[in-house]
């Protein structure tokens, strides 16, 4: 992969832009709001999906495969820190001289002349950003927005609004989140990731103290998390508000209740107020907290700002039904870090009542399943009652010799609760052996693996005919 340039200067006037990799989740959007500003916009990916067509239909002139002759019109290259360096557009528009920009600096273009609320951490930014676009437009503010997401209940994963905030999923993989002119910052919770690129922890708090720090108006930290508190107690001269259960956070949880639809009671200045949601899992609960506490510190009133979370219906790859088959429902996140497995399969056992948990694994990234197989294992075997592995989706990465799905399936204690198939057509076959009328299957990755759906939707479908 390229190790992106951030001090690149962004064009004043970027002109035609094309997108290797316009079909990506955070790609797509950013293109989007380049069309909406009146740009002319041209792409290309490996494949076609319902993305692309959405873009041409949105009026990007989209190409599938890639090419050195797809970028020739362009004024402005816009790529990501998965782009392979030999890509041949790539490679064209360096000779040709044209700028070069990684994703985050052609963000930051679009933020120009906003306030700018970004959403940082290690789990749940994406619904987190949802919820506060969400709760903001409900309360009568008009916000753009970039999240990494589709927002159900808006449609889309990126829009341009005429308010002056700018919501935005920060992306702390590769630092570029430090770019931003952020003048509130709201940090999830901290779980030491990326080391591809940060090396080590120490190197991964400090950036997320540099983050903070950079914040004009206000930081919004988890008080229950380790590593918040961690970057919390180093920061000198920010506003700081936290949420959380903690006796000491200043939105403070004080009850969740996940026996039907998540509700929760917070404490705010000594009043206790009511909030529910439509999406399951008391992580969500929590997301929701997180955002009121950006609301508020925004100036909107506690209560109206609940009433206004209660809109948000969540956000595409996160806890998504696909189809129900016979009695079974088919589901698909993307967890893809061990805390956030265990999240999302928490969330499933709130709502599939007797019936059985069946997960669909697709290891993302070498390095992580080589250094979390033991980690991966452990949160499905104590959720799951089975668990179906695939191949790892290596992403940016290259193979490494002996890292395959095996290494997961190989640390369960009850070898009989799960199966390494790296063939998806085995895959899909095996899942629609075991389900059974009442039972919740779920494919977590934030790799390909919702490809796979159709395959599983197919075999449940012959398996009961």
């Amino acid at each position: 992969m390229i190790t992106p340039d951030l001090s690149v200067p962004i064009p004043a006037e970027p002109g035609t832009l094309h997108f290797v990799g316009i079909g990506g989740s955070g790609m797509s959007g950013i293109a989007r709001m380049f069309l909406a500003a009146g740009h002319r916009v041209t792409g290309s990916d490996r494949s076609e999906s319902a993305t692309t067509q959405q873009l041409r239909e949105a009026g990007a002139e989209v190409f599938i495969g890639h090419d050195a002759r797809h970028q020739e019109g362009a004024d402005t290259l816009v790529v990501t820190s998965a782009l392979w360096p030999d890509n041949p557009e790539y490679v064209a528009a360096k000779e040709r001289g044209i700028p070069v920009l990684h994703r985050s600096l052609a963000l930051k273009a679009l933020t120009r002349g906003r306030r700018l609320v970004s959403v940082a951490g290690a789990h749940g930014k994406t619904t987190s950003t949802g919820m506060l676009v969400t709760a903001l437009r409900e309360l009568g503010a008009d916000p753009s927005y970039v999240n990494g997401g589709v927002i159900q209940n808006l449609g889309a994963s990126a829009e341009h609004g005429d308010g002056e905030l700018f919501v935005l999923e920060a992306d702390e993989s590769d630092g570029s989140f430090l770019i931003y002119d952020t003048a509130i910052a709201l940090v999830t919770n901290l779980d030491s990731d990326h080391l591809d690129h940060y090396g080590t922890a120490e190197a991964f708090d400090d950036a997320f103290v540099e983050f903070c720090s950079a914040a004009s108006e206000l930081v919004v930290l988890s008080a229950d998390d380790e590593g918040t508190r961690r970057i919390g107690g180093r920061l000198v001269g920010s506003r700081v508000l936290t949420f959380g259960e903690a006796a000491d956070a200043d939105v403070r949880i004080a009850s969740i209740r996940t026996d039907g639809p998540v509700a929760f009671t917070v404490v705010i200045d000594g009043r206790e107020l009511e909030g529910r949601l439509q999406v399951p899992g008391r992580h969500n609960a929590v997301n929701a907290v997180g955002a009121l506490t950006v609301l508020v510190g925004l100036g909107h009133d506690p209560e109206a700002s609940l009433r206004a979370l209660e809109a948000f219906s969540g956000t595409g790859r996160r806890f998504e039904l696909h189809a129900t088959v016979n009695g079974v429902s088919v589901y698909d996140d993307y967890a893809h870090h061990p805390t956030e497995v265990a999240a999302a399969l928490a969330a499933a056992r709130t709502v599939v009542g007797e019936g059985r948990i069946i997960a669909v694994h697709q290891p993302h990234l070498y390095t992580r399943t080589r250094d979390m197989a033991g980690e991966f294992a452990e949160a499905y075997e104590a959720a799951a009652e089975h668990t179906v592995v695939l191949d790892v989706y290596g992403a940016r990465e290259d193979p490494i010799p002996g890292v395959t799905g095996e290494l997961v399936s190989a640390r369960f204690g009850d070898a009989r609760a799960v199966d390494y198939v790296p063939d998806w057509q085995e895959a899909a076959d095996r899942v629609a052996e075991l389900a059974r009328p009442g039972d919740f299957v779920i494919t977590l990755s934030c790799g390909d693996v919702y490809r796979i759906i159709p395959q599983i939707v197919d075999a449940l479908g012959a398996a009961r005919s």
